[in-house]
């Protein structure tokens, strides 16, 4: 069932599974492409939009927000959040299993807010993005399976490379890289339909006392 919904200032797309079970709960951060006050046009890429056309197990939660034109994910960061913090408190989410992950801008908001915020994450899957590699460390705790074409004139490969490299230093989680060697830009297509993706994030898991 997919929703369309505010909190806020926050504008959303919220994807819920058939059954009521508790649920591990995936946000989803758009590209720069997705922004304005078209709701629908966050479906235009991501999990949501293989999710409903069945190219991938619907285990998930989801939720989308959607950025206002002009606007990045930095101008959202407090309120976003704010806000997952209440949504996580809903009885169908396990709270354990919390995952981050956004194509482009949203792969850089995917590094910033993990950073900002690591204590919510279990595991990240930023996508074509890049972040402040010196507070890599912050995320020592928190499992990060990052995507990225070698070809890439957007956004270079090389600043993914870099927090992966630098969040190894730090941690004792999983960690690590795939980098596609015939693509350009969209390295979310191909990451987004591919079930192992959403396979490991359902290993991790947060210990919650």
């Amino acid at each position: 069932m997919l929703n369309m919904k505010t909190h806020g200032k926050i504008r959303f797309l919220e994807y819920l599974p058939d059954n009521n079970t508790k649920k591990p709960l995936m946000i989803y951060l758009h590209g720069a492409g997705e922004r304005g006050d078209d709701l629908l046009k966050v479906n235009v890429h991501g999990p949501i939009k293989e999710m409903l056309a069945g190219k991938i197990r619907s285990d998930f939660v989801v939720l989308a927000p959607q950025c206002g034109e002009g606007k990045t994910w930095w101008d959202y960061a407090e309120s976003l959040y704010e806000w997952l913090v209440e949504y996580i408190k809903n009885p169908f989410v396990d709270e354990k299993r919390v995952y981050l992950t956004g194509n482009s801008m949203g792969g850089y908001g995917t590094w910033a807010l993990a950073m900002a915020h690591p204590e919510l994450f279990a595991a990240v899957v930023p996508i074509c993005g890049g972040g402040l590699s010196w507070n890599a460390g912050t995320l020592k705790d928190v499992n990060v399976w990052a995507f990225h074409c070698v070809g890439d004139r957007t956004v270079p490969c090389s600043e993914t490379i870099d927090m992966v490299e630098k969040v190894k230093e730090y941690s004792n989680k999983d960690v690590k890289i795939t980098i596609y060697p015939i693509c350009s830009h969209d390295a979310w297509t191909e990451t987004y339909q591919n079930q192992k993706v959403y396979d490991w994030l359902l290993e991790k898991g947060k210990n919650i006392s």
